[in-house]
C-alpha cells in the first residue's frame, strides 16, 4: 500500500454534539471508507502516510497535515465559496430522499437517489479541482471528503 495515502483522519466540528442519524451514518461510512482506501498527496509535504484534521476556519476549508513519521506539519486552506451552493444543494436533496424513503415508492426514491448521487460527483469533481494544486486526491478520496465537508456545515 502506497504512503501517500491518509492514514487517520478527524474533523474539528466545534463539539457539535447532536447530528441526525443520517449525517453520523455518513461521517462513519466516508471515515471508514477513507480508511480503506484513499490517494492523498499533499505537494512539497514528503511521503505519508498522513494524520489530517479537517475543520472550517472564518469561511476557509483547512486541512491540517502531519506525516505520520516526523515533525513537519503543514496547513492546507481554500475557500469554502465556491462549494457553497452545491453544499447547499446537496443538502436539500438529501432531505427530499430521507423523506422519500418514509414514504415513497421504489421509483421515487431511486431518481431522487440518482439526483443525489450526481449532485454529490459534482462537489467532488469540484473539490477535486480545487486542492489539485495543494493535494492530489483521486475521485473516490474526493467524494469521501466532500461528504465529510458537508458534515462539517451541518449546523
Amino acid at each position: 500500500m502506497s504512503g501517500e495515502r491518509i492514514s487517520r483522519i478527524a474533523l474539528d466540528d466545534g463539539g457539535i454534539k447532536h447530528r441526525s442519524v443520517e449525517a453520523e451514518h455518513e461521517r462513519m461510512v466516508a471515515i471508514t471508507d477513507l480508511m480503506h482506501e484513499n490517494t492523498f498527496e499533499p505537494v512539497g509535504l514528503g511521503s505519508g502516510p498522513y494524520d489530517v484534521l479537517l475543520r472550517i476556519e472564518e469561511g476557509r476549508l483547512v486541512f491540517d497535515i502531519r506525516p505520520m513519521e516526523g515533525e513537519k506539519k503543514t496547513k492546507v486552506s481554500l475557500s469554502v465559496q465556491p462549494l457553497r451552493s452545491i453544499i447547499r444543494d446537496y443538502f436539500l436533496i438529501c432531505e427530499s430522499y430521507y423523506e422519500a424513503l418514509k414514504a415513497a415508492s421504489t421509483g421515487k426514491i431511486e431518481a431522487i437517489d440518482m439526483g443525489r448521487r450526481g449532485v454529490h460527483n459534482e462537489g467532488s469533481e469540484l473539490l477535486e479541482g480545487l486542492l489539485k494544486d495543494k493535494i492530489r486526491v483521486d475521485f473516490a478520496t474526493a467524494r469521501r471528503l466532500f461528504t465529510l465537508i458537508c458534515v462539517l456545515h451541518i449546523k
